[in-house]
C-alpha cells in the first residue's frame, strides 16, 4: 500500500473516535470509518509480474484505453495510446520500458474531465521521458476532474526498470504514452490494461531507426 493510504485511514479513523466520543453513539461514527477503509483500499499497491522480453512496452497504468491515435509533432509524427483512470482503478504508476528517465517536466494547469481531449494539454501534468537502448518513450500523468496532485518520485538521470513504481495520480486521471510511429501498437480503444503487467506494443528496431532518422532529416530542412 502507498503510505498516504495509511495517512489517510488512521487521521479518519481518528476522526470516528473522536466523534464517538462527542456523540456517545456509533451512527455518525460511521461515516468517517467508512472512509477510512475506502483510502484504504484506493492507496493498495499489488504486485505485478512484469513481462520479459526485448523490446516490449507495458502500460504505466491500469485504466481503459480510450484512444488510439497518430499526431503530429516538432520531431514528426507519434502515435499516443491515451488511459483513463477512474476512480476504482490502482493508481500507482510504472515505467512502460527500461531505461534512463532523460526529462522530467511538471506543468500546472488547468482540471478538466480527464475524457477531454484537451486535458492532454491544458491540465496539470508530469511529463517524463525514458531514453531505453532502442527507443525513447514518454509517457504524462495528466490530472483529471478530481485529481489533484501528481506524485513523481524518480529524478532525471535515473535509471529505471520496466514495470518500476514511479509515483501516482490522487483519484481520478489520465496517463498517455507517446511513441514513434514505427513502434507495433498491440492494444485497441477499449481494452482495460494494468500497470507493469498489460503489453501496450512492441518495439520494431529497424523501423523505429529509420522513421527516427527521417524525422531528424525533415527538422533540418
Amino acid at each position: 500500500m502507498v503510505r498516504d493510504g495509511y495517512f489517510y485511514g488512521l487521521a479518519l479513523l481518528l476522526v470516528a473516535i473522536v466523534v464517538y466520543l462527542l456523540t456517545g453513539g456509533w451512527l455518525w461514527a460511521l461515516i468517517p470509518i467508512l472512509l477510512a477503509f475506502f483510502f484504504l483500499w484506493f492507496f493498495r499497491d499489488p504486485e505485478r509480474a512484469i513481462p520479459q522480453g526485448y523490446g516490449l512496452i507495458v502500460s504505466p497504468a491500469d485504466g481503459l484505453v480510450t484512444e488510439v491515435t497518430t499526431f503530429e509533432t516538432p520531431r514528426g509524427p507519434r502515435q499516443r495510446i491515451s488511459i483513463f483512470l477512474n476512480v476504482f482503478n490502482v493508481h500507482v504508476n510504472r515505467s512502460p520500458i527500461s531505461g534512463t528517465l532523460s526529462d522530467v517536466h511538471y506543468q500546472k494547469g488547468k482540471y478538466l474531465n480527464a475524457m477531454n481531449p484537451a486535458s492532454a494539454e491544458q491540465n496539470e501534468q508530469c511529463v517524463a521521458t525514458v531514453a531505453g537502448e532502442d527507443i525513447e518513450v514518454t509517457f504524462k500523468q495528466i490530472a483529471g476532474l478530481l485529481a489533484r496532485r501528481i506524485v513523481f518520485v524518480p529524478k532525471a538521470g535515473d535509471r529505471i526498470g520496466r514495470g518500476d513504481r514511479v509515483g501516482l495520480i490522487k483519484f481520478g486521471s489520465r496517463v498517455d504514452v507517446i511513441l514513434p510511429v514505427g513502434v507495433k501498437i498491440v492494444v485497441t480503444k477499449g481494452i482495460k490494461v494494468k500497470g507493469g503487467s498489460s503489453i501496450l506494443a512492441e518495439i520494431n528496431p529497424a523501423a523505429v531507426d529509420q522513421l527516427e532518422k527521417a524525422a531528424e532529416l525533415e527538422a533540418l530542412v
